[in-house]
């Protein structure tokens, strides 16, 4: 049994990180977990394409057969560890967000505070091609 959580943004790229995630299932039983994590003063929802990502985000849980969750949080970083302990997580992906301030120390600190339960794994972002 493997359960694997993929930590999305509300960006309509997290598709790639959803797909990456139900492929590490691989037929496997289990659970697909795709989770989004949002600081309490972000409006969520307050405008259209918030909603229109939130409806996206469900879209995709569905078509993998995932399970959506949606927090609000101040600390992102031990909600994660808690999701990751709730849910009995195997594995956690990723995506690596670039040029964020702290990104490699942050990955690096939740990355020891999982790593007695599970695997992480950080998708690089895609190649641009064009």
């Amino acid at each position: 049994m493997k359960n694997i959580m993929v930590c999305v943004t509300q960006q309509k790229t997290c598709d790639r990180l959803i797909r990456y995630g139900h492929e590490l299932m691989a037929g496997d039983k289990g659970e697909l977990f795709i989770i989004h994590v949002a600081p309490k003063a972000f409006k969520f929802l307050g405008n259209s394409r918030e909603g229109e990502a939130l409806d996206y985000l469900y879209e995709k849980a569905l078509e993998y057969g995932a399970n959506l969750t949606v927090v609000r949080s101040n600390n992102i970083l031990d909600t994660l560890v808690d999701l990751v302990k709730k849910n009995k997580i195997d594995h956690v992906v990723l995506g690596a967000a670039g040029q964020v301030k702290n990104e490699e120390n942050l990955l690096s600190m939740f990355g020891k505070k999982i790593e007695k339960q599970a695997e992480l794994t950080i998708v690089p972002p895609e190649e641009d091609t064009k």
